[in-house]
């Protein structure tokens, strides 16, 4: 087994804190929503060549790919590089953009959800270089991800089946509070609808309103989510009503169609058709041959290329005794003493490497889950900075833990 030296790791982890602070904060003010992430890119692949990354690439939707070393064994960290928009502005304390910072935080749109995990990954290839922590046995990679707020892992299909970049380890740097994550639920975008048929509103009774079947179906999904599996370790599968659209002549008429989008998150020992098929079996739905489907996304990336997928995507976990996890609970341990160990609430680029492509992944990476989306959105100058440390140390470990073993990912 490798000597590790801890102490060293964290100090030359700690000499790079302003410079991360200084990189995270250009990235937050280079902006860039899904399929508008060119100038983060094309920062990142800048940050990576600095440092002395031995090869940087951009694919083919824009996604900043960078690599240190050409062991066999491919460590992937990803974090993706576009955000949410801002919502209401009067609910921000501070420019969304130009953010702030203290001796402890980074504020901006961004920071935590999660253009700092970016940061971390970056530079613990810097800091791998710094100690020695680089080997024959395997390749750094990070890869700064495109369009998951729109559609999470379809960066990594691409990467996957259009560009044959297979990683064996995947590490999220989504922000998980300082834990170590081995799973989450898997999410669905449904849609339902219904037709009806419109008449004059003076006269209500010659047509058939959509919206009335609608309500009455939506009122059994309501119901429905109370009656959804649960499972001990990823938790409760849920459905919930996120919008909902109509066609109409006029105001002054009977609505001749309805339709709603269901936001359906999957828990483990659930499955995409079980969840189509119990919103078909709604007595109302079937009353009014209600259409039940999942939606399909496709879009134009910033560098033109067209890529899309259908929007179901995979519940994963893998085992806490898998080598994935243990290597990375041992290096928090030498670094920061007894890891949290836990899953993600929400869903991430997961869903295409593990949930999909079954490859092994965690999630370790810094800032608070609870900062995705929400406004005044915040990011701690110590989370960059153990992380970087604990990426740093994470392929020499883990090359030393893993051997031949294979981690099977248990996906739906």
């Amino acid at each position: 087994m490798t000597e590790i030296d801890y102490a060293k790791i964290n100090e030359v982890a700690q000499s790079y804190r302003a410079d991360m602070t200084a990189f995270l904060r250009a990235l937050i003010l280079n902006k860039g929503t899904s399929c508008e992430e060119e100038a983060k890119s094309r920062l990142i692949v800048a940050e990576m060549d600095k440092l002395g990354y031995d090869r940087t690439r951009i694919d083919g939707l824009g996604s900043a790919i960078g690599y240190i070393g050409n062991g066999p064994k491919l460590i992937c960290f990803d974090g993706h590089i576009d955000t949410v928009g801002v919502g209401n502005i009067d609910n921000w304390k501070f420019d969304p953009f130009e953010g702030f910072e203290d001796d402890e935080l980074i504020g901006g749109r961004g920071g935590s959800d999660q253009l700092g995990g970016v940061v971390s990954a970056v530079y613990g290839g810097k800091v791998a270089m710094d100690c020695g922590l680089l080997d024959d046995r395997f390749t750094y990679m990070v890869a700064g991800t495109v369009q998951e707020e729109d559609c999470d892992g379809m960066c990594w299909l691409y990467l996957i089946e259009e560009e044959g970049e297979k990683p064996d380890f995947v590490i999220s740097t989504e922000p998980t509070d300082h834990g170590i994550y081995r799973g989450h639920r898997g999410r669905m975008e449904i849609r339902v609808e219904v037709d009806g048929v419109s008449c004059h509103g003076s006269a209500p009774e010659r047509g058939d309103n959509a919206i009335y079947k609608m309500a009455e179906i939506l009122l059994e999904i309501r119901d429905l989510n109370d009656r959804l599996h649960v499972d001990p370790f990823l938790g409760k599968g849920t459905v919930t009503t996120s919008e909902i659209f109509f066609t109409s002549p006029s105001r002054c008429a009977v609505a001749d169609s309805c339709a709603v989008s269901l936001d359906r998150r999957l828990t483990d020992g659930e499955t995409w058709q079980g969840a189509i098929e119990e919103v078909k079996n709604l007595p109302a739905a079937k009353k009014y041959n209600a259409r039940v489907f999942c939606y399909d996304y496709k879009s134009v990336a910033w560098t033109g290329k067209e890529y899309g997928q259908q929007c179901y995507f995979p519940t994963w976990v893998i085992p806490e005794s898998s080598p994935e996890v243990q290597s990375a609970a041992e290096v928090h341990r030498g670094l920061f003493g007894e890891p949290r160990i836990d899953k993600w609430t929400f869903s991430t680029n997961g869903v295409a490497t593990a949930g999909r492509h079954k490859i092994p992944m965690i999630g370790f990476g810094p800032g608070k889950e609870a900062q995705a989306h929400a406004p005044n959105e915040l990011q701690w100058k110590d989370d960059l900075v153990r992380c970087a440390a604990l990426y740093a140390a994470l392929g020499k470990v883990y090359c030393d833990q893993v051997g031949d073993t294979k981690t099977v990912v248990t996906q739906l």
